[in-house]
């Protein structure tokens, strides 16, 4: 079967759930996109294959430029793109990577059973929403903690969240990359600083949530139990947030900086929204470490939230959090590039991986892998939208073939926040889910209008792709029961 869009773009199938942009004209590789039919007929709909077949005239890249099955248009890259980029004769695009750096899921798991917490999940919602700060601009429950403080937490992550109590030490090593990377806060701009101080420890807007939820389908008990999760009903939890107001002026700073420096770069792109910094130069140093500094932020506001919420179940249930079996099962970041070694054509190469709304989904046996969960593989975190599932998946045997260790984030978005604004009613949307009985507490009804099921793809199909394509393999569902919206 062929294809061709509107911009002239043609799109061959090369297998099941399988399309390829040919290499053609400056393309330095082919492009791919990982999809059903009925996902691509819906990718097909923006700029999301322009933006992918754009991606390939970017410097040393290898193999082929990605989209999964939730893209869709993003800033640069398509939300759902992955790309790898020689680490000598490459480079690191901040479009890549996208604004709210390590934006990113963490999932944990309880002993309590859905008959223990739905007759209270009103109380338990109230709390959690008093005890986690949520909203546009709101500020964390810390306030604005002193500067010297906010350095550690840009330079070590979640060891800062350890020493300070707020954190478990099994939390860390469930925990990508121990939750902590090689940042430097002296990379940060003061306004990058002035914005994070007084959000860190805060779940913001859009499409963040916290939810209480409870699995409702085990397709893998083997896996499950390696995971925690032993039976259906069992209560879990998910944060979807990431760095803040911190993370995106990290992000526009040096956009703008590798703008301003490198103008022959941005006259050589298709679109300059792909700006890079060349491997090897200090632009390219200085921004990986900041945006390693807000990946810090990111993990290390995640981690008070859990901590939070640990507080807000003890607070109902008289129990500590140790007895009620409060264990993260893992927290992945799907706006990042890291440093990895990989194998294209047989041989190994070192790359900027860049995942942009992509997760990375190693197998087991990889030494990225965990060591709790080296047996199985890497836990991988996919959220739907409010009302509907979420997935535990792990990591699948064809991922590192097919898309460098890599799947999808979520759902991914097939209508605009503004076209969703005004086309559902947020009271209604919650009016609805309370139907099905599931409680949704949100600061702005317009933001439960932007984040309503209608706004998105099919989860259940995205996953669906995913497991059949072998980039990560369906471990559990898991559905809402009470969600916190910014």
């Amino acid at each position: 079967m062929q294809w061709q869009t509107s911009e002239g773009i043609e799109l061959k199938e090369v297998s099941e759930h399988k399309w390829m942009i040919p290499k053609s004209g400056k393309m330095k590789v082919p492009a791919v996109v990982f999809a059903s039919k009925k996902l691509l007929g819906q990718i097909r709909k923006d700029r999301t294959l322009a933006q992918l077949r754009n991606m390939t005239e970017l410097p040393g890249i290898y193999k082929h430029a990605i989209c999964l099955p939730d893209g869709h248009q993003g800033y640069g890259f398509p939300i759902g793109g992955v790309a790898a980029l020689d680490f000598h004769n490459g480079g690191i695009s901040p479009g890549g990577i996208g604004y709210d750096i390590n934006c990113g899921v963490r999932m944990f798991r309880t002993n309590l059973r859905k008959e223990d917490v739905v007759p209270r999940i009103n109380e338990l919602i109230n709390i959690i929403y008093n005890n986690v700060p949520s909203g546009v601009g709101v500020g964390g429950k810390l306030g604005r903690i002193p500067v010297n403080e906010l350095n550690k937490v840009l330079d070590y992550g979640a060891k800062w969240a350890l020493d300070k109590g707020y954190a478990w030490k099994e939390d860390l090593m469930c925990t990508e990359d121990n939750g902590s990377l090689e940042g430097d806060h002296n990379l940060v701009s003061r306004r990058a600083i002035e914005r994070g101080r007084p959000q860190l420890g805060s779940l913001g807007a859009g499409n963040h949530f916290l939810e209480i939820q409870v699995i409702d389908k085990i397709y893998n008990p083997e896996v499950a139990r390696a995971f925690g999760i032993e039976s259906e009903g069992q209560v879990t939890g998910m944060i979807h947030c990431g760095s803040r107001g911190l993370g995106h002026q990290v992000c526009s700073d040096y956009l703008r900086m590798m703008e301003r420096a490198q103008p022959e770069i941005v006259k050589s792109l298709p679109d300059r929204e792909l700006i890079y910094a060349p491997a090897g130069s200090k632009m390219a140093g200085d921004y990986f470490k900041a945006m390693n500094a807000a990946a810090n932020y990111a993990w290390t506001n995640r981690q008070l939230i859990l901590h939070w919420v640990r507080e807000s179940f003890e607070s109902v249930f008289k129990k500590k959090a140790e007895d009620l079996g409060m264990h993260q099962i893992y927290d992945v970041c799907h706006n990042i590039c890291k440093v990895e070694e990989h194998e294209v054509d047989g041989r190994k190469i070192k790359a900027f991986v860049h995942r942009k709304g992509a997760t990375r989904a190693m197998p087991k046996g990889h030494p990225l892998v965990p060591k709790v969960y080296e047996g199985v593989g890497q836990p991988v975190l996919i959220p739907g939208t409010m009302g509907t599932a979420s997935y535990l998946l792990v990591g699948g045997e064809e991922s590192l073939k097919e898309t460098f260790g890599s799947t999808a984030h979520g759902a991914g978005r097939i209508m605009s926040r503004h076209a969703a604004a005004k086309k559902y009613w947020g009271e209604n949307i919650k009016k609805e889910l309370m139907s099905k009985g599931i409680i949704v507490k949100a600061r702005s009804m317009r933001g439960v209008s932007e984040e309503s099921p209608g706004a998105y793809k099919d989860i259940d199909e995205v996953v669906r792709v995913s497991d059949a394509l072998g980039i990560g393999r369906l471990v559990a569902r898991v559905v809402p029961v009470g969600v916190i919206k910014g």
